[in-house]
């Protein structure tokens, strides 16, 4: 059993459910596999194997991005997806789950060779997508112009521009203004709204596993708010600094491959492995890949507080070493839910013939997560939860009302 379905079922404890309930969710409701063959800039082909699963569509089409990595396969997309189904239930957004990917390292093929892969996957699974069915995104190794390629492929198959198909996609071919860093904004709002009952002074000392584009973007908006960012990883290698990193010389560096590049500035030095996790901090932000915390490594963690702007960072093992250190978790289905919602509102545009201002997307993400903090904040303290808890309790007590919705629905119909 996966950890996402494990711990759903722990919080199905706490409600009280239909027998079929747990079982409609047990399994996926959709599962693709496909077969991508493209040509290679030598003349060759080759062929690589993608995914696409949608999970459920009870409250809506199915949600959910698109990571292009050679440790893929139909395990991870299915557990994203249901990950999926209960964030957007947790944000209230009128979408399920979904998830895909294609086992490939895309560091080792050209501009091309992923353009190529790009429309592949686009043609492979398009009759799997579509504005009310299924609507892809960007996730890891993809971005704006991955999406932009598959979205005009899927143009081109149905002979129409259906631009609320993706999103992610470029601010010029319909995305949305916001949409580049709300992973990390969205956790950011998070953070600044429950500072003081974190008990944490408006200057937290912050450590980022993973300075990819969320991290990165986190340490940015962090630094800018008078945080001390004082030790950040990347897949390279981590450094730190005591007296904080210099955020623009991070940024510099990261642009040109990776952030071990400030190794030999004053007051840098060099961090490996398991060591990230010991450096003392207010918060760890979780941006990289999951299961990085596990019950091997959770013992050595300093930080009070983590943030998990990535998926599954920290297993169910780790969890319970992690509660018993009084550490405070906010989980990824919250913390890292401003990307679906900033998904939302693209969609919400290209359906509408719309384009909303960067100042109206920062205050409607804004609200969105500070509600959706409180409401978990407010249930962990009422029931003696976790913050996980809380959140799957909330997310799936949400589905469940709108399968029941549906059932009464049915049953009045064969009436």
């Amino acid at each position: 059993m996966n950890a996402t379905l494990k711990r759903l079922f722990e919080a199905a404890r706490h409600l009280y459910l239909d027998p079929g309930f747990l079982e409609n969710l047990e399994t996926p409701l959709e599962l693709i596999q496909a077969r991508l063959t493209i040509a290679m800039d030598d003349g060759s082909t080759r062929c690589f194997l993608g995914y696409r699963c949608r999970y459920d569509d009870t409250r809506g089409p199915t949600k959910g991005g698109i990571r292009y990595t050679k440790d893929v396969d139909a395990y991870d997309v299915v557990e994203l997806a249901l990950m999926m189904t209960l964030k957007c239930s947790l944000l209230e957004l009128p979408f399920g789950g979904a998830k895909g990917g294609v086992v490939v390292d895309p560091n080792s093929l050209s501009k091309m060779e992923l353009e190529r892969l790009d429309r592949a996957y686009a043609r492979a699974f398009y009759r799997v997508l579509g504005p009310d069915r299924d609507i892809p995104a960007p996730d890891m190794a993809t971005n704006e112009t991955t999406m932009a390629h598959m979205a005009d492929e899927y143009y081109t198959i149905v002979g129409k521009k259906t631009p609320a198909v993706i999103t992610g996609k470029p601010v010029a071919l319909g995305g949305s203004l916001g949409r580049d860093d709300a992973t990390a904004r969205g956790g950011f709002y998070i953070m600044r709204h429950k500072a003081d009952t974190l008990g944490f002074k408006s200057k937290m000392t912050v450590v980022i596993i993973g300075c990819g584009n969320a991290g990165m973007h986190y340490a940015r908006l962090a630094a800018a708010a008078g945080c001390k960012i004082v030790a950040v990883s990347d897949s390279k290698g981590g450094v730190g600094n005591h007296a904080g990193l210099d955020i623009n010389q991070l940024k510099a560096v990261k642009s040109r491959g990776s952030v071990t590049g400030m190794l030999g500035s004053t007051g840098v030095f060099e961090l490996s492995g398991d060591a990230m996790l010991a450096v003392p901090c207010d918060l760890l932000v979780m941006a990289a890949k999951e299961n990085m915390v596990h019950a091997g490594n959770a013992g050595s963690i300093k930080a009070k507080a983590i943030l998990e702007l990535a998926n599954g960072p920290i297993t169910p093992e780790a969890d319970a070493i992690l509660e018993a250190k009084n550490v405070i978790i906010i989980p990824d289905i919250l913390a890292n839910a401003g990307g679906v919602t900033v998904s939302y509102y693209e969609w919400v545009q290209n359906r509408q013939g719309e384009n909303w201002s960067l100042e109206k997307v920062h205050e409607r993400l804004k609200a969105a997560m500070i509600s959706q903090a409180d409401a978990v904040w407010a249930c962990a303290q009422e029931k003696h939860f976790s913050l996980r808890q809380a959140a799957y309790v909330i997310a799936l007590s949400r589905i469940a009302k709108a399968m029941n919705a549906l059932k009464m629905t049915i049953s009045s119909r064969l009436l």
